[in-house]
């Protein structure tokens, strides 16, 4: 894949290029490759790669260092038929727009290809002899579809912590075009409900770890998800059993079933309060401690919208700020004290659906907000 001649070009038509490469998490080296020749191609910035993760900077000596950062990988391709948010990408027109169908067109390739043109943007820019009040990080890593131990920001944040030192941070995760300040957190637990393996023929000589499993589907299904506000914002919570597995043969009483459950909790809690109230709902579920595990845990993110940076971000970009229902890397930033927002093209309903898309308009506005942020016009 080259790309290398087209971040100069229509911004909608690199990121249906980008969306043609597909990168479900695990596969994105073919896609790193290309926007490390494509950055190797600018002036004026310096690179570095971890696996699949790729750095850009300007070195100018600015005072102040800001970031754009967004992830190349997506979820997995849609399986149902006829689904348009897949790989290859199509154009379709709708009320008058030019949309584009695939994968990632959302989350997030759509905001990949708006940070490579402005960082075209931005070497053209100090190519003519002009001046940056801020140097920029571009910050393009694998694997934030999946858990978080395999983050390559995280990665680089272990490894190189210093190429992620920084006065603020834009995630261009899908927003609407409109800045979402924070975001919920995430954890996982699985729990384990034990029974008896016994023939199907039989089925009174076992115990049937599959119906094991009613009274904490019950409690799951009863649960009244709470809409907490934070700074001004309205973070809405959400505790869902998302997968499930048991059972080894057609003739077989169940002896073992996992329930997978995922919490969304809002900025008003640490990761060990969004745990300790799992634990309480799994209590009333008959669920004991040793029958649960997490499998996975990331902290929520505060808004910050009052830190200057974030003030005059809203100011340049404009609309009113909204909360952030999803997980996002600001909260890795917030949590080495750097103020970060989302701030991206699409929709976010949109993400991980089967028709998932984003208009070719959206995408340039997005570039223009951004571009007005950096250099101004």
């Amino acid at each position: 894949m080259d790309i290398r001649g087209m971040l100069s070009g229509d911004v909608a038509a690199l990121t249906e290029a980008i969306i043609a490469c597909e990168s479900v998490s695990g596969d994105e080296a073919a896609l790193a490759d290309a926007v490390e020749s494509a950055l190797g191609d600018l002036g004026g910035l310096s690179l570095h790669r971890d696996g699949d993760t790729i750095i850009a900077r300007t070195e100018t000596g600015a005072s102040q260092r800001i970031f754009l950062a967004g992830h190349l990988d997506t979820v997995p391709l849609p399986t149902t038929p006829g689904s348009r948010g897949t790989v290859p990408p199509s154009w379709e027109q709708a009320e008058g727009a030019d949309v584009l169908y695939g994968r990632g067109a959302t989350d997030m390739k759509g905001g990949v290809a708006v940070q490579l043109k402005l960082a075209d943007d931005v070497a053209a820019h100090l190519a003519s002899g002009g001046s940056l009040d801020r140097d920029i990080t571009w910050v393009f890593y694998d694997h934030e579809e999946v858990e978080a131990s395999k983050s390559g920001l995280g990665r680089v944040l272990d490894s190189v912590p210093e190429l992620l030192d920084g006065e603020f941070a834009v995630l261009l995760e899908p927003t609407h075009g409109v800045v979402e300040g924070g975001c919920n957190g995430t954890c996982r637990f699985e729990v384990t409900i034990p029974g008896v393996a016994a023939h199907s023929g039989r089925a009174w000589m076992g115990e049937n770890a599959i119906h094991g499993t009613a009274e904490l589907l019950r409690v799951l299904s009863d649960y009244a998800p709470q809409t907490i506000t934070v700074e001004g914002l309205d973070y809405r919570e959400g505790l869902n059993a998302v997968r499930i597995r048991g059972g080894v043969a057609g003739n077989v009483i169940p002896d073992s079933t996992v329930v997978e459950i995922n919490y969304r909790f809002a900025p008003d809690k640490t990761e060990e309060q969004a745990h300790a109230h799992v634990r309480e709902v799994l209590a009333e579920a008959g669920i004991s401690e040793d029958q649960q595990k997490v499998t996975d845990s990331s902290a929520a993110a505060r808004p910050g919208l009052d830190h200057p940076a974030a003030k005059a971000f809203i100011a340049a970009v404009g609309g009113e700020p909204m909360p952030k229902y999803g997980w996002t890397d600001v909260a890795r930033f917030s949590a080495r004290g750097v103020p970060a927002v989302n701030f991206g093209p699409g929709d976010p309903l949109l993400a991980h659906s089967d028709d998932e898309h984003v208009t070719a308009q959206a995408l340039r506005d997005c570039h223009t907000a951004l571009h007005r942020w950096l250099l101004g016009g």
